[in-house]
């Protein structure tokens, strides 16, 4: 069984959600994000996340997948004043939502100073709401702005334990796990991190405070990352329970904290039911037949002919 810990599903089909469950993933993140251009007002904001906790929900549950998701203002559009505040006004509603296992992902981007100012008053809401937070770290001085953002967190008291520090690589894993947060790491194709460099991070570092997460979005991705590695870990002789900490434990320690998220919601398994409607809508098209049945946590499979 594995849990992919970021998972942005809005941008993926169907098709992939019957991947991941054949792949034996019972569990995904959805964090929040950039949608690839800039929002323009805070209604499209509302709309944005009231998806991903309603009807991704639903769409994941077709395919014998729980679907979890963090909610937060992220990093780029943080440099838009006027859209963070209407934003941050909406924040708490949402996060008090069924599923909603963090506030994120947020942190920074180019590092600027409104990005600083609502990284930290996000922070603020997970103290407040007693929530985990996942921590983008930004593609430009990766390791300045990693260093930068657990700082912050300290300063506000944050405990390193409830924080998920995203989007690693070699030169920021020794920080994060050293200062005792938790350090995940997108499996992302030619950029953020390769398989074949996890896996020896794996091997140096072992499974302990590590999670792995495909990062799935609308570009150049893989939905079925997090299964491929782990695939490859155990070619390579990584230990079965260091890939079974990076790959599914550890993810459900960390996001478990929130009340939100337990083995409980998959272990003995799912029902699906194809017939189920979402504001009237179903995953069906073309009169196709639904699946209606039990299925075994990891067994999923289903394909839709």
């Amino acid at each position: 069984m594995f849990i992919d810990a970021h998972a942005h599903m809005i941008s993926r089909t169907t098709d992939d959600y019957q991947a991941m469950a054949a792949a034996g993933v019972v569990a995904l993140i959805e964090p929040s994000f950039w949608i690839g251009q800039p929002r323009t007002y805070v209604g499209t904001y509302v709309d944005y996340l009231s998806h991903i906790v309603g009807f991704e929900r639903f769409r994941a549950s077709q395919f014998g997948i729980r679907h979890y998701c963090t909610i937060g203002l992220n990093s780029k559009e943080a440099n838009n004043e006027e859209l963070a505040e209407g934003v941050m006004e909406i924040l708490p509603q949402f996060a008090l939502k069924e599923g909603v296992v963090a506030i994120g992902e947020i942190g920074y981007d180019e590092q600027t100073p409104l990005e600083d100012k609502y990284f930290r008053a996000q922070l603020e809401l997970a103290k407040e709401l007693d929530l985990p937070v996942m921590i983008h770290t930004p593609h430009r001085d990766k390791k300045k702005g990693t260093l930068r953002s657990m700082d912050v967190c300290r300063e506000h008291g944050v405990d390193p334990n409830k924080i998920v520090v995203d989007h690693n690589n070699e030169e920021t894993v020794e920080d994060v796990l050293d200062r005792g947060f938790w350090a995940a790491f997108s499996i992302y194709p030619s950029t953020k991190m390769g398989n074949v460099r996890m896996v020896e991070l794996l091997k140096r570092y072992g499974g302990d405070r590590v999670i792995l997460d495909s990062a799935t979005d609308w570009g150049i991705s893989d939905p079925l990352a997090v299964p491929k590695t782990a695939e490859l870990a155990r070619q390579s002789g990584v230990s079965e329970e260091a890939i079974r900490k990076a790959t599914y434990a550890n993810a459900l320690t960390a996001y478990g904290q929130s009340g939100q998220m337990s083995e409980a919601d998959w272990i003995d398994g799912l029902r699906v039911d194809q017939t189920q409607l979402h504001e009237g809508n179903s995953i069906l098209r073309g009169g196709r037949d639904p699946v209606v049945e039990n299925v075994k946590a990891g067994t999923a499979g289903l394909i839709i002919e």
